[in-house]
């Protein structure tokens, strides 16, 4: 019956129903590393793909362009290696990241995951291991041995320490495929050949060791038949007796001549062997004695990778078509199966003994019965102890061993029998029990103490009561294991271990009676009992109520603790512990007030009864938490005024928050109880808060009690940083009425704000004894006239020479034409002025006493100022301008005078004397303005004059335009007056070069005439006498035969030439005839004037 089958069967996935190709599912295009993921390479119009099929997700395959020659995907994780050529590469597929790559230097023909962290290579000529950790490369360990020449790499493996590494390939010969394998130690450096299909490690504990054999099992079929060899490699562990080896005959069937083994996997946890052959047949052998256990064909085609299936620890496989099957031992029939269908019961007790496993109770129960009757008490523990799922480990097994009486020098049978389990397993509930009861009699708490720390025991509510008798400590550790949460949190109370009880509690989410144990610490170590009250509250939500806390502590008087404890307590401020919080202030304000204002400094709680703690301050002398607990005015107002016990700072802060109306009537009443304890404090909040309260509100308080004090210094601290023209005038008034004076000119010298008018008439009104403030407004403000009027009436002269002295001398000017209009005698103001060292505007004073008509005023001072050395133009200009207007010798003082400025002293006298006019511009070259004041007063001679000495021709241009009204004039007086009189050929030059350049031949004839025939001293002048003719050539043909016949030193044949040119063909030949060039006038004559008899005629003379 297949129910009966000792195997179970699976098909997990078809591969052609997910996509795969079948022409890809063989040996070289996939590959299944483990039960987690299969991998196949496929190619698809010459592009080439990676698939990833996730068994836990075998429908949603991964599929990537990928170009390689091998893929063989991590047996746990979702890391891929790649092989395309001799490049070796690893990839993180989650990540998208490359984690690793070499290139070998050949050919890798087969690799595999042989760990989770670990790929093995193996070449034509050696075998590589290569670690995904660092950045290490391939590391050889091994050469391949000859036997292997030739052989197609199917497998390699390992086993677990990585000690002993196996290479398999096959090759065919003699029309047979033969199996050639090597065996390699690590640890000694050599290798086995061996003839061999396949073959796999396994870990195998051999009944009676106490540690694991590592086996190694391979099958071969040669021409005698199949083999399965099973021996242990190495040395066995220290203990263990050695694996006897084993070889079984591995049979195949008639109809499969050419069947092989191709695979092999085994479980460790059954204890079993599966090989599978080419032809699909598998053979399930036992590992322990070789037994085929079952055999059987699973797939009509050819499985050609397998892996081990670790969910049921059995085997999968993957064949031709695409099946992805698994086989594993049935645990429920496999036991019965041996028993039954293979006959074999020593197997089926065995098996059902080592695995665990159901099917043979009956063998276990009834060998157990032939053993104790026949009173071989120690092996019928044994079997009791190894019998699956505990049948035989029962209370009635126990009272059967407690029958037996104890036999001399021999342990009791019940012993022996607690010592075979304790050997080989954990004890059971009953069985610590009863192992322990005679124990604790004894009072061994040593071996208990072993037992636990080895987790031979199971520990019970019971088994902590029974230690508890001789040791709580113990007891408590044996309630903590059998999770018994009264019992545990009791022994923590009564061993002093009260934090524990927290934590224990919310780990194994009990709820105890927090407040009975609180009490209960409390009384007997209070210092303990706060803390374990910090416990109960440590996270938001408290494991008891806190207000049944605090009855606690306050029932011990512990006021202090409880405080430490609610500050903790309370530190998230939660709106439902509002009175918890008014509780912690009011018992605090009422035993240790100090405490309580540094918790309210602190700010933490927000939800307390306010205006209770507010009149709970008050009382307790707590004025300022009083106040920053108030509301209604009437109790602030009390409470303000008594500022000698508030720190002013504070104060000031907190006039910040109450509104505008409040704090005025605050201060009121501040200035009302005490003004002269207050009026500071006042200043300070005034000045604070000056911006929302309002500066015109404060002024009118500070006034309506006169305090000018205050108010001088309120406005004092506001008044730099004000932009209040009243602001400004007020702080004036008040520094005044306080005696500060130089604040007061500090002020009136540095505002920009204040209404100067306002101030002006507010300082006259307050007759200070110092005027200087006074002073300083007008001479800021240009009232200079007003100060002089106003001081000069009052007889303050000495005020008007201080403040031209000290304060301004820059206003000398002003304040003389003031006292010039208050009829202030001379001899003060001469006085005045000769007393100011500092500088002034001289011209400013000229000016003032010039509108005035009283120069003269000024004479002495000016000599004195030029006495001593001035140079200042001013000076000078003053001086020119009274020697004009009383005729003392100006011109001489104008010619001869250098500092002074011939602008200005020129356009003093255009009204008075154009000539002087004249005399001054020309002396300081102001070429425009005597050219004007000539053309204006038809000066034309001295203009002319000026001119020609000036020798500018840029000057000479600008009279020459032809848009001057005044040039016929200018040059009329230039042709007859001006070169007439100069000797300086240079003079001469720039002006025949002037008219030449304003394009006026015939003036130029005029001036040419006028200087070469006229003027003796220039009459021979070569280039004069040339240019006369030459121009006369251009401007007036009738004047050049007298010019030729009057002039001398002209050049002859150059001007001929250039009168031929413009056929003067007659004073060409004057030329010639003068100069006696004959041969020239001869051939005029011929070629020009084409006389013939002239020219005859001329030769005979």
């Amino acid at each position: 019956m297949a129910g009966q089958l000792p195997i179970k069967f699976q098909e997990h996935l078809q591969l052609q129903n997910v996509g795969i190709n079948v022409t890809n599912i063989g040996f070289s295009s996939l590959t299944m590393e483990s039960d987690k993921f299969i991998c196949v390479r496929e190619k698809v119009n010459d592009t080439a793909f990676v698939i990833i099929i996730d068994m836990a997700d075998p429908n949603n395959p991964i599929k990537r362009p990928i170009t390689a020659d091998s893929a063989i995907m991590n047996p746990t994780s979702k890391v891929i290696a790649l092989k395309a050529g001799k490049t070796l590469q690893i990839f993180n597929i989650e990540l998208r990241s490359r984690m690793k790559t070499y290139n070998m230097t050949e050919d890798c023909i087969f690799w595999k995951w042989i760990s989770v962290n670990t790929i093995g290579i193996v070449t034509e000529t050696s075998v590589y291991h290569w670690t995904t950790e660092g950045d290490s490369q391939p590391v050889k360990m091994f050469d391949r041995h000859q036997s292997l020449a030739g052989c197609q790499i199917i497998n390699y493996r390992t086993d677990e320490s990585l000690q002993w590494l196996l290479v398999i390939g096959i090759q065919a010969q003699d029309s047979r495929v033969v199996g050639h394998m090597q065996l390699y130690s690590v640890e000694r450096k050599v290798s086995q050949p061996i003839e061999g299909h396949a073959a796999a490690f396994t870990q195998f504990k051999v009944n009676g060791n106490k540690k694991p054999s590592t086996l190694f099992s391979f099958a071969v079929r040669g021409p005698q038949g199949g083999k399965l060899h099973i021996i242990e490699v190495g040395a066995p562990a220290p203990d263990n007796q050695p694996f006897q080896k084993k070889a079984i005959d591995v049979q195949f069937p008639a109809e499969a001549p050419n069947d092989f083994p191709v695979a092999m996997q085994t479980s460790s946890k059954h204890g079993v062997i599966y090989l599978v052959t080419k032809y699909g047949y598998i053979h399930v052998f036992d590992v322990e004695s070789g037994t085929l256990i079952y055999m059987n064909r699973i797939s009509a085609d050819t499985m050609f990778v397998t892996a081990p299936y670790e969910p049921t620890s059995g085997i999968i496989a993957v064949n031709r078509k695409g099946q992805v099957l698994s086989v594993s031992v049935d645990e429920d029939n496999v036991v019965s199966y041996i028993q039954n269908s293979l006959g074999n019961a020593e197997l089926a007790y065995k098996m059902s003994a080592r695995c665990n496993l159901p099917g043979a109770d009956q063998l276990f129960v009834a060998r157990f019965t032939q053993l104790f009757q026949s009173g071989n008490y120690s092996e019928a523990a044994k079997v009791a102890a190894t019998a699956p799922r505990g049948i035989l480990r029962t209370q009635q097994t126990i009272q059967q061993f407690q029958t037996v009486p104890p036999q001399p020098n021999q342990p009791s049978p019940l012993l022996q029998y607690f010592s075979i389990l304790l050997e080989s397993s954990k004890l059971n509930k009953e069985e610590s029990i009863e192992l322990c009861k005679p124990v604790v009699m004894q009072g061994k708490k040593q071996l208990i103490e072993k037992w636990l720390k080895e987790d031979k025991l199971e520990c019970s509510e019971q088994l902590g009561d029974l230690v508890k008798t001789i040791d709580p400590t113990l007891a408590l550790s044996v309630y903590l294991r059998a999770n018994v949460p009264m019992k545990v949190i009791q022994c923590f109370a009564e061993t002093g271990q009260y934090q524990k009880i927290v934590l224990y509690a919310k780990k194994v989410n009990y709820q105890p009676d927090y407040i009975y144990l609180l009490r209960s610490i409390m009384r007997i170590n209070p210092e303990q009992g706060v803390q374990f009250a910090q416990l109960l509250v440590q996270d938001n939500e408290p494991l008891a109520d806190l207000t049944q806390i605090v009855d606690v502590f306050l029932e011990q008087n512990l006021i202090q603790q409880c405080t430490a404890f609610l500050l903790d307590a309370l530190k998230n401020n939660r709106e439902d512990q509002g009175h918890l919080q008014t509780r912690l202030l009011e018992m605090n304000l009422m035993q240790a007030p100090q405490v309580a204002d540094a918790i309210l400094g602190n700010n933490m709680f927000t939800h307390y009864d306010r205006p209770h703690i507010a009149q709970l301050c008050e009382k307790a002398g707590l004025l300022q938490r009083a106040l920053e607990h108030y509301t209604d005015l009437y109790d602030i107002k009390r409470a303000v005024v008594h500022t000698h016990l508030l720190n002013p700072d504070w104060l000031v802060n907190y006039f910040g928050r109450l509104s505008v109306d409040d704090c005025v009537e605050c201060l009121k009443a501040m200035l009302q109880a005490n003004i002269r304890q207050n009026l500071q404090v006042v200043v300070q909040i005034a000045t604070k808060y000056h911006e929302q309260l309002g500066t015109p509100k404060l002024i009118e308080l500070f006034e309506s009690f006169k305090s000018y004090e205050g108010l001088f210094y309120f406005l004092g601290s506001i008044v730099n940083f004000s932009q209040e023209p009243d602001v400004h005038f007020k702080y004036i008034q008040a520094a005044c009425k306080t005696g500060q004076i130089k604040e007061v000119e500090r002020i009136c010298r540095e505002s920009n704000c204040y209404d100067p008018e306002r101030v002006k008439n507010f300082l006259k009104e307050a007759k200070l004894t110092d005027q200087l403030p006074l002073i300083i407004v007008c001479d800021r403000f240009n009232f200079v006239h007003d100060l002089v009027l106003y001081l000069y009436r009052n007889n303050l002269m000495k005020n008007i020479e201080i403040y031209v002295q000290r304060v301004n001398s820059g206003r000398l000017p002003v304040v003389v034409g003031g006292l010039l209009d208050v009829d202030c005698s001379e001899d003060q103001i001469k006085q005045i002025i000769l007393s100011v060292r500092g500088n002034f505007n001289v011209d400013e004073l000229v000016e003032e006493v010039e509108k005035r008509n009283r120069m003269k005023l000024l004479l002495p001072w000016l000599e004195t100022r030029v006495h001593d050395g001035s140079n200042d133009p001013a000076v000078h200009n003053a001086l020119a301008k009274i020697y004009i207007d009383s005729n003392s010798n100006p011109e001489k003082y104008l010619r001869e005078n250098p500092h002074y400025d011939s602008r200005v002293v020129g356009k003093y006298c255009e009204k008075r004397d154009p000539h002087l006019a004249c005399v001054a511009y020309e002396r300081g070259g102001c070429d425009m303005e005597l050219i004007n004041v000539c053309n204006e007063n038809s000066l034309f001679k001295s203009e002319a004059r000026y001119l020609v000495r000036r020798k500018d021709p840029e000057l000479w241009e600008s009279v020459l335009r032809e848009d001057n009204q005044y040039r016929r004039p200018l040059i009329d007086q230039v042709i007859q007056t001006a070169l007439a009189e100069t000797q300086d050929p240079e003079e001469i030059s720039i002006t025949v070069k002037a008219f030449m350049t304003a394009d006026l031949p015939n003036n130029l004839i005029e001036l040419l005439e006028k200087i070469v025939i006229d003027n003796s001293v220039f009459s021979e002048h070569r280039n004069l006498q040339n240019l006369l003719i030459l121009t006369a050539i251009k401007a007036d043909r009738t004047r050049v035969m007298d010019y030729i016949n009057r002039l001398e030193n002209y050049d002859a044949p150059d001007i001929a030439n250039i009168a031929i040119s413009n056929q003067l063909y007659e004073e060409a030949f004057s030329i010639y005839k003068k100069f006696e060039v004959n041969t020239s006038a001869i051939q005029v004559l011929i070629d020009h004037i084409k006389n013939l008899d002239r020219a005859y005629e001329f030769a005979e003379r």
